[in-house]
């Protein structure tokens, strides 16, 4: 939160009456406010408050020394060393009203704090502080925010963080959903509407103006997923098929993600794709649910917070769907009923973990061991379990759940270098990792938990690929593979006579098979459900049910 808040734009200039004349005590003491040896600055600054005898320095020691003492979290006194100049008429009237608004959030006295920033006219000031307001008041009641709504509208940091606060809410009444309609748009225009399928794709392309995304990874699933689409789309449209593709830019900012959600666009759109990260999907949902326009997460597996909506989907499984998948596929076996997990840190994973954990024992399995793996202890956890060269393992089937290739690597490695059958489920993710050749294998007992799984023999994905390559000049990534099936399952399901409206069109069939990937099940629920185990014979996935 300090990156947002402490941006506190306190290196003035001085007046130029005092230009040649600054006391060698006054810079001493500014030295240690830049160095930030607070309380020394705070000492120091305290001879020079006398109105009288300092003339306009004091202002600017006053100022100076507010800031020491908020930093020091002594906020009663940041308040009294403002009390001072906060009604004054001078140069930096904006930052004393800043830091006042600060120290008042501080103090959970939120309306002194509001109407603080209201007197801001600054405008790189009037932005922190709607940093500040959204920052601050999510965890303020929805009932506050609701009163005080038509006195702080016009702060765009206080409108995203009621969105935020009545989104998180399990049920909202229907007063609560009137106003959270009434802050994100005033009502449907219908003229939006036509016989073109709109899609609204929101993606994190950066993570501020013009900041590049923090890490590389990120980027390049965003921008593989993005060509997926994309091209999808052009194909379509080749075709003479009414589609349209919309792009924005969430730019993982929750104030400038409320602002597009008014873009006449974004309004008018038949289904929205995207965003990604959690605090953008749940103001997308709610959005959602509020607009009664589909709203589809491309990638994500947690759909707990989508459970009870009806316009939120997840595209791939959720996670009880995979431990519904993996556990009917054991059953469908006779391997045994002795059972290893082995799990990484991802949310996913862990609560994919923990459910098999609950659900596999009463299934008559017995888990022999549970535990959570990394690149380093990996291959250990497989050696614990006996899997070792001439040696036979302590279970019948090991479970591991990670899309980390650096965990995948040294299990891939140690299933190289020794013989052993024991079946081992992994994620479908593991079939793209470069370092990877089954067919190597001695014995074919890895095992892939589909997660809307390419469909490597097809046709159609042959087809696909050929297309990607012309295009970008190297074959399409997993994510490019997802984009361009989520575009099929969108133009599949997207009936004329239901005007797109997913939920109808989905619950007329159970499964669907797919172009890219094998298939799908949405039938009376908000994610597939199709979730086989394969298996690989002869470089071909088959699904063991």
């Amino acid at each position: 939160m300090q990156k947002y808040l402490l941006y506190l734009f306190f290196f003035f200039l001085l007046g130029t009456s005092w230009a040649q004349e600054i006391p060698q005590n006054y810079l001493k003491a500014k030295t240690s406010l830049d160095e930030k040896n607070y309380r020394s600055a705070l000492q120091g600054f305290a001879e020079f408050l006398d109105l009288e005898k300092y003339g306009n320095l004091s202002f600017y020691a006053s100022l100076y020394s507010a800031e020491a003492a908020y930093y020091l979290k002594e906020y009663s006194s940041t308040l009294l060393l403002l009390g001072p100049i906060q009604q004054k008429s001078w140069e930096k009237s904006d930052e004393v009203h800043y830091l006042a608004s600060l120290t008042y959030f501080q103090l959970g006295q939120h309306l002194e704090a509001l109407n603080e920033l209201k007197l801001i006219k600054a405008e790189h000031l009037v932005k922190q502080g709607y940093n500040a307001s959204f920052n601050f008041l999510q965890k303020v009641s929805p009932s506050f925010l609701i009163t005080h709504l038509e006195q702080f509208k016009q702060n765009d940091g206080y409108t995203a963080a009621l969105a935020f606060v009545l989104q998180q809410k399990s049920v909202m009444t229907q007063v609560e959903r009137n106003v959270l309609n009434q802050v994100i748009r005033s009502g449907v225009n219908q003229d939006l509407k036509d016989k073109t399928l709109d899609m609204v794709l929101i993606l994190p392309f950066t993570s501020g103006p013009d900041q590049l995304i923090s890490t590389k990874e990120a980027l390049d699933f965003t921008d593989e997923l993005y060509q997926g689409i994309r091209l999808r789309i052009s194909q379509l449209q080749s075709q003479g098929v009414p589609i349209k593709l919309h792009t924005f830019d969430s730019k993982r900012d929750t104030i400038h993600l409320l602002k597009l959600l008014k873009d006449p666009i974004i309004l008018g759109a038949d289904v929205i794709l995207g965003p990604i990260y959690l605090e953008e999907t749940e103001l997308i949902s709610a959005f959602a649910e509020t607009q009664q326009i589909p709203f589809i997460h491309p990638l994500s597996n947690l759909g707990d917070r989508f459970e009870s909506a009806q316009y939120s989907y997840l595209f791939r499984p959720s996670v009880p769907s995979l431990a519904q998948g993996i556990l009917s596929s054991l059953s469908s076996q006779a391997w045994g009923k002795s059972v290893a997990i082995g799990y990484s840190g991802n949310a996913r994973d862990e609560k994919l973990a923990y459910l098999l954990q609950e659900h596999l024992p009463k299934a008559g399995f017995s888990i022999q061991k549970f535990q959570k793996i990394d690149s380093k202890n990996a291959a250990s956890f497989l050696q614990g379990l006996g899997v070792r060269r001439g040696n036979k393992p302590s279970v019948q089937q090991i479970i591991l759940l990670s899309d980390d290739p650096a965990i995948a690597q040294p299990v891939f490695s140690l299933m190289e270098s020794i013989s052993t059958s024991v079946p081992l489920l992994v994620m479908d993710s593991w079939l793209s990792f470069n370092f990877s050749n089954y067919e190597m294998l001695e014995f074919s007992n890895f095992y892939f938990i589909s997660n809307n799984t390419p469909n490597y023999n097809s046709q159609e994905l042959n087809d696909f690929r050929d297309s990607y390559y012309e295009s970008y000049l190297f074959y399409p990534p997993t994510h490019a593979i997802l984009g361009a099936e989520l575009v099929n399952w969108i133009y599949k399901n997207a009936d004329y006579g239901y005007n797109y409206e997913l939920r109808a069109s989905l619950d007329q069939k159970s499964f669907q098979p797919g172009k890219l990937t094998w298939g799908f099940n949405f039938q009376k629920v908000n994610n597939n459900t199709y979730t086989p185990v394969f298996k690989l014979e002869a470089g071909e996935l088959i699904p063991l049910q």
